[in-house]
């Protein structure tokens, strides 16, 4: 039986210097359980995997501590980025092979193995998605074998929310050409962090969901986007949603694009999407 203690410390200081209270650092105590060893069958073809335009900043995290995963989702929020929270490796397993997630936040210690297993069976099936691990053990060769296993970075616990954040968004970027770190669109800004657009000097207000949409149009840079697509990257997987929630939520940002008066609106493309256009742009 695992034993779990987390709490919230205090901010921690610097090399012996004075505490940052910007700072939230996060200390959790983990155990290990064991995921069985799967087969080259048990891994699926990578056709299976989603194949349209990444959820540019939609991420998954794998975490079974339920305290834990809230501030994590809580902190990423802050600065624009959505969460859906897995539990469990078959659970961020199927999530991740479902969605076409920016990137995955995987911790070493859940209920049913190692995270590291998780890794090790998404690059077997040629799954690129950059994934952070989350561990206690901070050994050196415990950081070898999660690089060497596929990880893209390595973060020990305790960590500092403002490191995570960075080490997440330092991620996102990556590959370069898929992912303009501008976010801006024939003079349309997106600014997640203050969760607002921005044209010639004029600002308005997103809710969460107006934000993740307008973020991946914005991304598309005028090409189309599916209608699961933008659902998708608006409520993820953990919310449901009624029939016309995506409809309401693209007429009040062409009602806020129009407040800017940035010239593009989002046009419905029938039996295709939906996308950024400007006056007398073609379908």
């Amino acid at each position: 039986m695992r034993n779990y203690a987390a709490s919230v410390a205090s901010p921690l200081p610097a090399f012996g210097g004075a505490r940052n209270a910007s700072s939230t650092w996060l200390r959790i105590g983990i155990g290990r359980g064991s995921w069985p060893a799967a087969s080259a069958l048990d891994y699926p073809r990578p056709a299976m995997f989603p194949s349209s335009v990444p959820l540019p900043n939609r991420i998954a995290l794998v975490e079974d501590h339920a305290r834990l995963a809230a501030l994590v989702e809580r902190g990423l929020a802050a600065h624009g980025i959505a969460v859906d929270v897995f539990h469990t490796l078959q659970a961020g397993w199927q999530g991740i092979a479902g969605q076409a997630y920016a990137m995955a936040i995987v911790d070493r210690g859940l209920p049913d193995g190692d995270g590291l297993d998780l890794v090790r069976r998404l690059r077997a099936a040629d799954h690129a998605i950059p994934c952070l691990m989350l561990t206690s053990r901070d050994a050196l060769r415990d950081r070898v074998d999660g690089l060497d296993a596929g990880a893209d970075d390595y973060l020990p616990k305790p960590f500092a929310l403002e490191e995570l954040s960075a080490r997440v968004r330092a991620l996102m970027r990556r590959p370069a050409d898929l992912r303009d770190p501008q976010l801006a669109y024939h003079g349309l800004q997106i600014v997640p962090e203050s969760g607002c657009m921005v044209c010639a000097g004029e600002q308005v207000s997103l809710a969460p969901a107006e934000l993740q949409i307008a973020i991946c149009l914005v991304r598309a840079a005028g090409q189309t986007v599916r209608r699961s697509t933008l659902e998708s990257a608006a409520w993820g997987l953990a919310e449901a949603v009624t029939p016309n929630a995506l409809d309401v939520a693209l007429h009040r940002l062409r009602k806020k694009l129009l407040a800017i008066d940035c010239g593009l609106s989002v046009v419905n493309l029938r039996n295709q999407g939906f996308a950024l256009r400007g006056p007398g742009a073609s379908a």
